[in-house]
């Protein structure tokens, strides 16, 4: 089925198969990269897609790229490369570690230089998509009515229903963290983060500004919603946003922005619409407090950690707090927020945000 449907990967708007990246363990090269096995296939040949340069010795092309992607391309002992090198007759020159630059790649024959280019894309992209998520488009709900309604909700839902299984204090979220997500970023360098900054201030100019009218958006925190089929067993409980004018326009906007990041390339495209929510329990913070959602569930290699979690009952919840009211509150900026972090109010640390007014 691989082989009848193999996977696109879309690099400058033009499709790549992408052949499997065969991973193998080492007993004493645990701490070495991966390295890659096989060659990638164009879907599409794209003669055009690439800026190369005409020079005295040949021809040249460039990739910038984040520093810690270098050793992706360079594998194992430098198997990569060579392998590269070796079927598009060209020679890479990738900058050291830690150090940023540009990987510029030469060869005698244009083709060949396209070839290498395309692969080393395709191999950008198929590890930046295995780092775990850095940072997110996020508003903060932190203004202080909301606040203090999560912690009336908690203390009505303890009150009421701490002797239905899973239900505890340990479950609900921190209310100076309470956000809505946008959309979930990788970002690998101070480049990038400004490249983000930049993406939304764009946004801001060619759309933003016409939805909000350059004021505040007012919005209500009320009615809770779980996440998956089954109220008897809860791991995520979240609380519903909506404007208070009854308007579609927050939903509009966030979607745009998501459209407009993924068509960037910055936000990997999962879903075409964002699912408005604030979390307001989950049982990931049952053991770890910090914990993020489904989206902590991953290594600095991509790889899938199993957590076992303890569901909750959620029935007597949803019954008698279907409608809780939260409070009110303007949404008037968009975080590049980082995650893992907390700035001086408790929340998370923002390396960036764009102001409706």
């Amino acid at each position: 089925m691989e082989v009848l449907r193999p996977q696109l990967i879309r690099i400058d708007g033009r499709n790549y198969r992408k052949n499997p990246v065969q991973e193998q363990t080492y007993q004493h090269e645990e701490d070495e990269e991966d390295f890659y096995q096989g060659s990638m296939e164009c879907a599409d040949e794209p003669c055009d897609a690439y800026e190369v340069e005409q020079t005295p010795q040949g021809f040249r092309s460039t990739v910038r790229a984040p520093s810690l992607l270098y050793k992706h391309i360079v594998g194992r002992r430098g198997d990569t490369r060579k392998k590269i090198e070796m079927e598009t007759k060209t020679s890479i020159s990738i900058p050291k570690p830690g150090e940023d630059g540009e990987i510029v790649i030469t060869g005698q024959h244009r083709n060949g230089v396209i070839s290498a280019r395309t692969r080393i894309d395709v191999l950008l992209d198929t590890f930046r998509r295995k780092q775990p998520f850095t940072h997110f488009l996020a508003f903060f709900l932190n203004e202080v009515e909301v606040q203090e309604g999560f912690l009336r909700f908690q203390e009505e839902v303890l009150a009421k229903c701490s002797m239905d299984h899973g239900v505890d204090s340990s479950i609900f979220q921190n209310p100076k963290k309470l956000h809505l997500t946008i959309g979930m970023l990788v970002l690998l360098s101070e480049e990038e983060i400004q490249q983000t900054c930049e993406m939304l201030q764009k946004c801001k100019e060619e759309f933003i500004n016409d939805i909000s009218g350059g004021k505040p958006l007012e919005v209500e925190m009320a009615g809770i919603e779980y996440m998956n089929d089954d109220p008897g067993m809860v791991d995520v409980l979240y609380a519903k946003v909506h404007m208070k004018d009854g308007s579609n326009r927050l939903q509009e906007l966030v979607d745009r922005v998501l459209e407009r990041f993924q068509a960037s390339g910055l936000i990997v495209k999962e879903w075409n619409s964002v699912k408005l929510h604030a979390t307001v329990m989950n049982t990931l913070f049952r053991k770890d407090p910090n914990a993020e959602g489904r989206y902590n569930l991953y290594t600095a290699d991509g790889k899938y950690i199993f957590k076992e979690r303890e569901s909750f009952d959620g029935r007597n919840i949803l019954k008698l707090f279907e409608n809780f009211y939260f409070g009110s509150l303007k949404l008037n900026s968009i975080h590049i927020s980082q995650r893992f972090t907390i700035d001086s109010f408790g929340n998370y640390a923002s390396c960036g945000q764009i102001d409706f007014s």
